[in-house]
């Protein structure tokens, strides 16, 4: 049972919220949802798979593309899979377009295309883990279901004065997470708290003198508040390097090939390449896909991974129209988009296309 004390901070947060809510396209803000307007769990959804270690301002333009291409499940459900895969080229984590997908059909084929009003059974989705459960039980249903994000990890830390290093505190924090969380409006408070560590209780730089919460605050109080939350230091990220291979025709159509659907940048269209190996390994020795004179261009194309920073080497030719390749497929350039490509392989085309 919740204490006075916690009804005081959430009505406190509440009341906050009210005022300054963020004006987001998948949110309906606290004046609407009193008036009646209740969320497109569709909306919620969506909005929360993208938001996946990705920040707003990047999943803005991709939310309002999907939903207008796919304004509902049961169309998203119906689209291909290579047009869902290239319209989320660029957001990174390929594998949530994946589970999107799988969760989209099976939402329209085993739940007549509307999502489960219920923690548990939306917790037996695709790519539904336990935050997006309860972010779309609460902000979509209004189940008083508790949801922590790296947002509300920090509130909590800095409330609770909490010095136990993340991921070890995970558990902590959502218990205090959960004693706050009421049983009214509990989807208005799931958004405020994200609210107030988005905006007020900041990484850096917090803006203590606008938190509701200011005078509760434990941290405050004791002044270590900029120190928290704390983190076990990270291991320092291993370097892989490859070869990729840009192939381009006489009528300007690329070679390109849908990577497997298992591993990064599963399924999603890329140019032909090797293994990416530790970057001490000499590089992996993978036949070109097409017979050609191949030149090696003097810069590499970067990029950084969650766990892994890749370093891809680039070979380019230009081919006849008569030659046929070992892998991949050539693209018409009226068919080709290289924003359809994800980050890296936008990142060598733009390296390697004519100038």
């Amino acid at each position: 049972m919740r204490d006075n004390g916690a009804r005081t901070l959430s009505g406190e947060l509440l009341d906050w919220y009210d005022h300054n809510a963020r004006a987001l396209p998948w949110r309906v803000g606290p004046a609407a949802r009193a008036a009646g307007v209740r969320p497109d769990p569709y909306a919620v959804w969506l909005s929360e798979i993208m938001l996946q270690q990705t920040t707003v301002v990047a999943v803005k333009p991709y939310f309002e593309a999907f939903t207008r291409r796919w304004p509902t499940v049961a169309d998203l459900a119906a689209a291909e899979d290579a047009d869902v895969m290239a319209a989320w080229a660029g957001l990174g984590y390929y594998a949530r377009a994946r589970n999107l997908l799988k969760c989209a059909r099976v939402v329209a084929a085993e739940h007549g295309g509307i999502f489960p009003a219920d923690h548990a059974e939306l917790l037996k989705l695709p790519g539904i883990g336990p935050y997006t459960a309860a972010a779309i039980a609460s902000i979509a249903f209004d189940i008083p279901a508790t949801v922590l994000d790296g947002n509300v990890e920090r509130v909590m830390a800095r409330l609770h004065d909490e010095h136990t290093p993340l991921p070890a505190a995970k558990p902590i924090l959502m218990d205090h997470a959960a004693r706050l969380t009421p049983d009214e409006r509990p989807g208005d408070h799931a958004q405020a708290v994200m609210d107030l560590g988005a905006t007020i209780c900041t990484p850096k730089n917090p803006a203590c003198g606008l938190c509701p919460w200011r005078t509760a605050c434990a941290a405050w109080e004791a002044g270590t508040h900029r120190e928290l939350p704390k983190k076990t230091p990270k291991k320092a990220k291993p370097t892989r390097h490859g070869v990729a291979y840009l192939a381009r025709r006489v009528d300007g159509a690329w070679l390109l090939e849908t990577r497997p659907e298992s591993g990064l940048l599963g399924g999603m269209l890329g140019w032909p390449g090797t293994e990416w190996v530790d970057l001490t390994a000499p590089l992996p020795g993978t036949e070109p896909p097409i017979r050609a004179e191949w030149r090696t261009l003097p810069e590499e194309a970067r990029h950084t991974f969650t766990h892994f920073h890749l370093r891809l080497t680039l070979r380019t030719a230009l081919l006849p129209m008569d030659r046929e390749p070992e892998r991949g497929a050539f693209v018409l350039p009226q068919d080709f988009s290289p924003a359809d490509l994800p980050t890296l392989m936008r990142k060598a085309f733009d390296l390697a296309r004519p100038r």
